[in-house]
């Protein structure tokens, strides 16, 4: 059986063919298909294959999907492009063979105003086009999206957000990336989908809190209208744009829609999620 994980050389590609390699399955069974094969030198040297895979050029798609067995679409970062994106990857996946294809998604894909869903949701449906054996990893966010970014809430003594109270159930990639091994590496999960994420949901107050507990530097959440944060991460240099969907999602989050309480995400990894606490050190040590 030939897996293969598109954008490997990524954060979270990378710790999926990490978890796939810790479960057993042999490198030389598992493909890691990216733009730029020196960015995965080292999972060559571990005796993984790597093909060039770009979702703008379906040529090397079809080439770096022959003989794959099971795929992970893992979904592009280039907002406005996915979908055609995704749909050179899946018609590749298609072409070649593969029989058996898993995405990473998002809460709630098909029901929810989340600003990011309405291209994971027209992804789900090209993939279910296809005909294709699917599962859909519908990921909440990401633990780093947050704890990679200590140093501006230390200096200021602030995290900045439009969330208000709502919770949000993130977790660490290393655990989405386990998550997605088990179904690539498993039997049972043809036609699934899964709502992900952490056990313990937190609030941005609490994850100031925890900030500060750990950091010994008082740090409080100060929440913002959306206009008003929109022009904070502007002011940080983000693209107005990337800024106001930023900005959306955090009154997506307000309203609880990247709240996730079915329990997938730790029934497929077999253990609990990484607790908040622990990520927040992990956070502060990469700043030392």
């Amino acid at each position: 059986m030939t897996v293969a994980v598109t954008g490997a050389s990524g954060h979270l590609g990378r710790l999926v063919i990490r978890s796939l390699l810790d479960r057993g399955v042999p490198a030389g069974e598992i493909v890691a298909a990216v733009r730029s094969p020196e960015k995965v030198a080292d999972l060559a040297a571990l005796g993984v294959q790597v093909r060039v895979a770009d979702y703008d050029q379906p040529s090397t798609l079809a080439d770096a999907f022959k003989g794959v067995d099971r795929l992970l679409l893992v979904s592009g970062s280039e907002v406005g492009a996915r979908v055609p994106q995704h749909t050179n990857a899946v018609e590749a996946a298609v072409e070649a063979g593969v029989s058996f294809i898993a995405y990473t998604s998002a809460p709630y894909a098909d029901d929810t105003d989340l600003p990011i869903a309405p291209e994971h949701a027209a992804t789900e449906e090209v993939v279910r086009a296809s005909g294709l054996p699917f599962s859909f990893l519908r990921n909440s966010w990401y633990v780093e999206n947050y704890t990679d970014n200590l140093t501006p809430a230390l200096q200021h003594g602030a995290i900045l957000g439009s969330a208000g109270d709502g919770k949000v159930s993130a977790a660490p990639r290393a655990d989405f990336a386990a998550a997605a091994a088990a179904v690539l590496a498993g039997e049972g999960h043809d036609n699934t989908v899964y709502e992900l994420g952490g056990d313990q949901p937190f609030t941005l107050t609490e994850l100031a809190a925890e900030v500060s507990r750990q950091s010994g530097k008082e740090v409080a959440y100060r929440d913002l209208p959306p206009a008003e944060y929109t022009q904070a991460l502007v002011g940080a240099g983000l693209p107005e744009g990337y800024a106001q969907v930023l900005a959306g999602c955090d009154v997506s989050l307000k309203e609880g829609k990247l709240l996730v309480e079915t329990g997938d995400l730790s029934r497929l990894i077999g253990r609990q999620t990484t607790p908040l606490a622990v990520s927040v050190a992990e956070g502060l040590a990469r700043l030392s």
